[in-house]
């Protein structure tokens, strides 16, 4: 690793001092909308074949320094075709070519960005990466979704278990529910505890017209606060142009996806109408991970004037996934003892009769509906509204049981042996046998852990201009979420009914405990999950010559409560309400010390509110005791960049450091008492701090090279303690007394993590990547990335039995890992048509590497459980446009 850096930094240097050697000349201009002659600011204009370029300023305008003689340029829009220019510089003159007009390609995608916070590079003063709808179809292949900003600056994304969908992405060291993640501007973040669920999602890939990561506090207006950073995807939204397509791909294990897309344009009466659609299916890399999905996409848009346009979009992913459950790691050890190694799955198995059983799987459907409102007031004045609605239904298995944890196939890394066949597979058969033999109903079954919901929301933004520098932003951010939770019995597995062990002394009428359940009967949880959030913000941009800077506040107030029909009477089914203000305020500034050279910097805080789960209330599936120690988190963010431009090589580098406070931390712990207690972690601080690099070169014609380093230095910052409750909301002792809140007799728990690394995500990564174009239209590139300094996850909440103060040492340190992806795209003509062939090998190599781990007893391999990476994969795919 070490020598791969000394020669990166090598060609950084070459590259940087090579491009003032040839003699220089400008070009300059100003770039609009052909429909509207409004100005682009934003657009970029590159030399072709080169890596130097610049983007137009809030009025459109443009220098560009280029090498004297005849050369091409490429100026470029989102939302608009591509144009290329031959022009014509002399050493130390500048070329004035006018107005240059580019053509729009989506009918309201402008107006989308708004909502999406899009930033603009060289304006805009945060760390951002923007991924293109070309390099998705080039690189992703059987990739999870997430795993195409493997190649991003402080990314870390791993397939987990391995499941179709069940894939993780980390920002800066920070997990999903401390990343934004938006799709045209609406929040996707679980509105309970933050996380997202990507086989939600599984179409976007096929719909994704833009993805923006931005690290750290961002540049998003509305009251969506992010700790590590945002990813914005902006969807399609109408093609302007008639046309469609038809895709097939085919991959490893059985990997089988067919797609279409068809557009009318703009008709002659302003109406405009794209429809997408795809079916994709496999057996899965991963041991019984068979999966199914179809995805869509509708977007009808209606230009009713000059001055509004309405759009209606409509997208979802209904699927079906089985899955390796995160419980399944093994220890190193005993991958090693598998047949099929790697691919090995611990509770993949059959019943008596051959028919392969599962007691992880997943059903989910999550369509998302918008209807968005443009209204342009004046030329200097605009209102954009959207409100949108998701209605979420699915389940998830969930063994059920005195003994549940049988449903797990491992446990501390080992093969279980209780339900373990003869052959290594997991013996649902078995289970059968159990529950026909006792005699007081079925000691195991499964159960469906639904979860259903109903989510709508509204975004609203008004924007001004004050005189010509000044931009003015405000708007609301309302969003109202109800999740529906219950447990369902779904299979008795062979017996004749259930007695639910679940003790419920809330309830008065104690007669459940003698009923005898039947599938379709409630067990373990049934209740409803409140959250109403209201927020406002305000942004204010000014943007004069070389500088543009940003000052933005937010606020907002957070109201959760739950309503639980299985753990207590009617008369006390509804929980109170807690409700929390938050807010934030950031600003930055980018500054243009020349067509090659700019600088950035920005600062900001937050205070959220602590999720519905682990958060407002002790335990929030089965109690609505509220938590009574519940503050905000807090996050003081700071950053500083630069970026180089040149013919022949751009770079961006940039310094970070977040400062992450009141950590909000609920946890069950084990004290040998006889009810469940819970833990309120106080004092839970992270600094998070780092230095980032990406670059790209082309130094001849026909070749790019891009790459980046990321260097983290995530630490637990400071001892944490917290004092004990029963569910109730009653402060207990070490033996689940109820005492006097925080008197000597209250238990209280001290947890000494200052200094330990932050785990679960790579802090040192890498990558580097060629393209090289053999001939016209037919490309070949290859990528590597290296993971270093993974250390493994740990729940510093852990505590012992007798709740003596706990010193945590260092997680275990993964092994370094280097993986190498090949991919090849050939684009040509089939007739009239356009087509485009691409092929991709995943994990070149085939090496073997570990992606996830969780801390063993002993903080070292022997007893650390694992996932490794998948293997070598394959792909590909045909596309053929109409």
């Amino acid at each position: 690793m070490k020598k791969m850096l000394q020669k990166i930094a090598l060609a950084l240097t070459l590259m940087l001092f090579s491009g003032g050697l040839f003699a220089q000349g400008y070009v300059k201009g100003v770039i609009t909308d052909e429909a509207t002659n409004e100005t682009l600011a934003g657009a970029s204009v590159v030399l072709k074949g080169t890596t130097s370029g610049t983007s137009a300023d809030i009025n459109g305008g443009f220098t560009l320094e280029i090498p004297a003689g005849q050369q091409v340029i490429v100026i470029q829009f989102v939302g608009y075709e591509a144009k290329e220019m031959t022009v014509s510089a002399r050493q130390g003159q500048t070329t004035n070519l006018g107005t240059i007009a580019l053509t729009g390609n989506q009918i309201g995608l402008q107006e989308v960005n708004v909502f999406a916070s899009i930033a603009i590079d060289r304006k805009t003063p945060v760390a951002l990466s923007t991924i293109e709808p070309q390099l998705i179809e080039e690189k992703l292949g059987t990739q999870e979704f997430p795993e195409i900003l493997k190649s991003t600056p402080g990314i870390y994304a791993t397939k987990q278990g391995g499941g179709f969908g069940d894939s993780r992405v980390n920002l800066r060291g920070f997990e999903s529910a401390n990343i934004a993640v938006m799709i045209n501007g609406v929040p996707v973040n679980d509105m309970e505890w933050g996380g997202v669920y990507w086989s939600n999602w599984a179409g976007l890939s096929d719909v994704t017209r833009s993805m923006q990561v931005q690290r750290g506090l961002g540049a998003s207006k509305v009251a969506a606060p992010s700790l590590g950073g945002s990813i914005n995807i902006v969807t399609r939204t109408t093609d302007a142009k008639k046309g469609g397509a038809l895709s097939y791909g085919i991959g490893n294990d059985g990997y089988s996806k067919i797609g279409f897309s068809v557009s009318t344009g703009l008709t002659d009466k302003n109406w405009a109408f794209t429809i997408m659609g795809a079916k994709t299916s496999g057996n899965g890399y991963i041991q019984g991970t068979e999966f199914e999905s179809y995805s869509y996409f509708v977007n009808i848009s209606k230009k009713i004037n000059e001055s509004h346009q309405l759009s209606f979009t409509a997208f979802g992913a209904p699927q079906w996934h089985n899955q390796r459950n995160s419980a399944d790691k093994l220890l190193i050890s005993e991958w090693q003892k598998q047949p099929n190694k790697y691919l090995y799955n611990a509770s993949y198995g059959f019943d008596m009769n051959g028919q392969q059983r599962a007691s992880s799987y997943n059903v989910y459907n999550k369509p998302q509906i918008s209807l968005n409102h443009f209204w342009n007031i004046s030329h200097k004045t605009s209102l954009s509204t959207a409100i949108y609605m998701s209605i979420g239904d699915g389940y998830g298995y969930s063994g059920q049981g005195v003994n549940r944890s049988l449903w797990y196939g491992a446990s501390n890394g080992i093969p279980s042996i209780t339900l373990r066949a003869p052959d290594g597979t997991f013996d649902y058969g078995a289970i059968y046998a159990i529950n026909q033999a006792s005699l007081q109903g079925s000691e195991l079954v499964m159960s469906k852990s639904v979860n259903q919901h109903i989510w709508y929301g509204g975004i609203s933004t008004f924007s001004t201009k004050l005189g010509e520098n000044i931009d003015i932003y405000g708007g609301l951010d309302v969003r109202y979420y109800k999740g529906i939770h219950t447990n369902v019995i779904t299979d008795l597995y062979g017996g004749s009914f259930f007695l639910d062990p679940t003790a419920r002394p809330l309830v008065t009428d104690q007669s459940f405990r003698t009923a005898k359940l039947a599938v379709g009967d409630v067990v373990y949880r049934d209740y409803d999950g409140f959250v109403f959030s209201q927020g406002v913000f305000m942004q204010a941009e000014y943007n004069k010559n070389k500088l543009a800077a940003f000052v933005s506040l937010s606020g907002s107030n957070t109201i959760n409560w739950r309503y639980d029909r299985f753990y207590y009477n009617p008369d006390a089914a509804r929980s109170e309400t807690v409700s929390f203000l938050g807010y934030g305020a950031k600003g930055g500034a980018n500054y243009n010390l020349s067509d090659k050279h700019n600088v950035f910097a920005n600062v900001g805080i937050l205070s959220r509110a602590p999720f519905f789960s682990g958060g407002a209330f002790l335990q929030s599936t089965t109690s609505n005791v509220t938590n009574p120690n519940a503050v905000n988190e807090r996050a003081f963010s700071a950053e500083v960049g630069y970026g180089y431009r040149s013919n022949l090589f751009s770079a961006n580098l940039n310094v970070y450091r977040t400062l992450w406070m009141d950590k909000t931390m609920v946890r069950a712990i084990n004290a040998n008492t006889p009810e469940s207690l819970v833990v309120n972690m106080e004092g839970v601080n992270a600094l998070h701090q780092g230095v980032e690099l990406d670059f790209v070169s082309k130094p001849i014609e026909g070749v790019e090279i891009r790459g980046m380093i990321s260097v983290g230095d995530w630490n637990w910052k400071d001892d944490a303690s917290g004092y004990l409750y029963n569910l109730n909301g009653e402060p207990v002792d070490a033996l689940g007394n109820v005492v006097v809140l925080q008197s000597p007799e209250h238990a209280k728990v001290d947890v000494m993590i200052g200094g330990i690394h932050v785990g679960n995500s790579a802090q040192t990564t890498a990558a580097i990547g060629a393209k090289y174009e053999i001939s016209k239209g037919f490309n070949l590139g290859i990528d590597a990335n290296y993971y270093g300094r993974n250390f493994a996850y740990f729940n510093i909440s852990s505590v012992g039995t007798n709740l003596n103060p706990t010193t945590f040492a260092q997680p275990w340190q993964i092994p370094d890992a280097t993986i190498f992806d090949l991919n090849a795209s050939y684009r040509f003509k089939i007739g009239t048509f356009d087509a485009t062939l691409v092929g991709n090998i995943q994990n070149l190599l085939d090496a073997e590497y570990i992606t996830d781990a969780t801390d063993g007893v002993n903080h070292d391999w022997l007893t650390s459980p694992v996932f490794y990476g998948f293997g070598r994969t394959f792909s590909a795919s045909l596309k053929i446009k109409f």
